[in-house]
């Protein structure tokens, strides 16, 4: 199932691309359902710089539901190739509990529309094959999997816009 997201960020866009690759963690406290991000690895080759960062979701959980759900959850490494010479990062998600069940992929692209306006489109493609979550009947599955992809990419979209408003928030009390 198709991810497609774009949002207008009023930064210029070299402000707006290092700070969502280098700043990522500083942004915690502006992304509700995000607990914690670490940064697991980087790598630094000129334009490129590869991440691996870990996710921990749940902010906007109340605590008495977070306790019945498992932190493998509520947790997602994200693989991501940064080029700041093309101002895109190219990604890739895994979710540790579903790693075999679920490909999340695609392309951030930062383009400038002004000297002080960034657009940031997010592209992607969320597949869920269902026959690899334990517990899903597999007469059942070719009905779960496209019902699964469904809920994930309407959470997953929010979350997006949550943390391109984030940088946005991040920028202008850092400017203040």
């Amino acid at each position: 199932m198709r991810i497609d997201v774009s949002v207008d960020i009023p930064f210029p866009r070299p402000l707006v691309f290092s700070t969502y690759r280098d700043r990522l963690v500083d942004l915690v406290p502006y992304l509700g359902n995000v607990r914690a991000i670490s940064v697991t690895s980087r790598q630094d080759e000129g334009d490129i710089v590869k991440l691996l960062n870990r996710w921990k979701g749940g902010g906007d959980i109340p605590s008495v539901v977070r306790k019945f759900l498992s932190e493998d959850l509520l947790q997602w490494d994200d693989h991501a190739t940064w080029d700041a010479a093309k101002f895109v990062c190219e990604w890739r998600t895994v979710v540790p509990a579903f790693a075999e069940a679920v490909d999340a992929r695609g392309k951030n692209t930062f383009t400038e529309k002004g000297p002080e306006l960034t657009h940031m489109t997010i592209a992607g493609e969320l597949k869920v094959d269902a026959k690899k979550i334990r517990g899903v009947p597999g007469l059942l599955a070719g009905t779960v999997g496209p019902a699964v992809e469904a809920f994930l990419v309407g959470a997953i979209k929010p979350n997006l816009v949550s943390v391109a408003k984030g940088v946005e928030k991040y920028l202008k009390e850092k400017k203040a």
